[in-house]
């Protein structure tokens, strides 16, 4: 069984179901963890992908972004523990992608970075990764992001051309350099785009999630309705200048621009279902998140690394979990934040209500209202979850507050920075409080965390 634990406090052991694996949390260590403070995020305007960064590398939007982050902060030359972030999409060429932008970033050149990527759960993980490493003392501050361009995707010969390239460059002789090339064909040269498919089930996300909102019986009005609000919150939150000192002007872009100003009910209504076209087909463009470019990055230091730097502490991340589940044959593709979120909040012994706010990626509408019927579900609790009473119900006016990914956009890997930072802010104008953050991703997994007031 592996052990977990929760930043600040002692070691504890995570539950463990037939339906759903759990990854740790963190290292064993012989003391009390160190406290995790959140310094401050900071990101790029998202865009629809193919619109305003369409010649935008991942390099260039996040090297932007951490210099954001650096000038932000005063962070000009110096030494951070670590840098962590990802691409989901990303070319062969970006295999140091980390590094590479803690390079261009005015960072020190002695600051380490390193790629990872746990599919729209990326910048999030980071921030779990950056954060254990603070908790246990083995770096004092550090930077995890993401970014993600859909604009600027790879394409990549087929299996067939490839070898045929790799057979003439093993040949020893002219001979045997020129032989593979009389194999090729026409069909060698379709090039082949990045697959958006479930290896395991042949299943898009979207169609998966269609699956899910029958499953559930998730009405059309009620995404529509939340994507409406999504759309409503974002813009109110931008005019209410809550983004200002979160966004960093990019490309002569100031906000995100798939917010919808003017769109309403009866427009949503009006558009049709994409990945299931039948009359049973729910799920639209309106109500899912658009495919995105962007980068977000948050900063993360112990207190006494804020304090001696004089820098703001405006939260900090107290628990965290990582779920997956058997979405092959037993649960929904995006189900598994419902468990994760059912752990932590037992090893921090609170109740889902006991939160003043809540950010539920938005990958779908119909994915964030499945997970509310799930946790308010007696039969669901008990049977998949191994709870005696369901977790019950949030209030709806804490939920994704400032707009979420289905108005702001969803670049893949930026996503969970982008809500940590703007998680923290909002903590830090309460002056109180938690928050819960659960975000969904590929391959039946979900991350999830809390955060507290400073």
């Amino acid at each position: 069984m592996r052990p977990t634990i929760r930043f600040g406090d002692s070691v504890k052991l995570p539950y463990t179901s037939l339906l759903v694996s759990f990854a740790e949390t963190g290292m064993l260590h012989d003391g009390r963890a160190i406290r995790v403070a959140v310094v401050g995020g900071a990101r790029i305007p998202f865009c629809r992908a193919n619109s305003i960064y369409t010649d935008v590398s991942n390099q260039e939007m996040m090297t932007a972004t951490l210099a954001a982050l650096v000038q932000k902060f005063d962070l000009k030359g110096q030494t951070l523990g670590d840098v962590a972030l990802g691409a989901v999409i990303k070319h062969s060429s970006d295999w140091n992608l980390a590094r590479e932008c803690v390079i261009g970033s005015g960072l020190s050149l002695r600051t380490p970075g390193v790629d990872m990527q746990r599919a729209c759960g990326t910048s999030i993980e980071a921030c779990i990764n950056i954060a254990n490493k603070i908790a246990l003392g083995q770096i004092e501050a550090g930077v995890a992001g993401g970014v993600d361009s859909l604009s600027d995707v790879p394409m990549v010969f087929a299996d067939g051309f490839r070898s045929l390239l790799l057979a003439s460059h093993r040949g020893k002789s002219m001979v045997q350099k020129m032989l593979p090339w009389f194999q090729l064909r026409p069909h060698h040269f379709a090039p082949q785009f990045p697959g958006v498919t479930e290896p395991r089930t042949n299943l898009s996300m979207g169609q998966s999630m269609e699956v899910t909102a029958k499953e559930f019986g998730i009405a059309r009005d009620h995404q529509d309705q939340l994507a409406l609000a999504s759309h409503i919150k974002a813009a109110a939150a931008y005019d209410a200048g809550f983004y200002e000192d979160l966004i960093v002007p990019f490309h002569d872009v100031e906000e995100d621009n798939n917010i919808r100003r003017d769109t309403t009910f009866e427009k949503l209504q009006a558009l049709k279902p994409v990945f299931d076209k039948s009359d049973t087909g729910t799920i639209t463009a309106g109500n899912s998140t658009p495919l995105t470019d962007g980068a977000a990055a948050v900063l993360l230091a112990s207190e006494h690394w804020a304090r001696q730097k004089n820098l703001p502490i405006v939260a900090y991340l107290t628990f965290c979990k990582v779920a997956a589940v058997n979405f092959v044959s037993v649960e929904g593709l995006l189900m598994a934040p419902v468990y994760a979120v059912s752990e932590m909040l037992k090893e921090a012994d609170l109740p889902l209500q006991n939160f003043d706010f809540y950010e539920i990626h938005e990958a779908f509408a119909a994915q964030t209202v499945a997970t509310l019927m799930a946790w308010q579900s007696e039969k669901y609790c008990r049977e998949r979850l191994g709870r005696k009473q369901p977790l019950g119900p949030i209030d709806l006016a804490k939920l994704n507050v400032k707009g979420g990914s289905i108005a702001i956009g969803h670049p893949f890997a930026a996503t969970g920075a982008r809500i940590v930072a703007t998680m923290a802010k909002l903590l830090d104008e309460k002056g109180s409080g938690r928050g819960l953050i659960s975000i969904c991703t590929a391959g039946g997994m979900g991350v999830t965390a809390i955060m507290q007031a400073a």
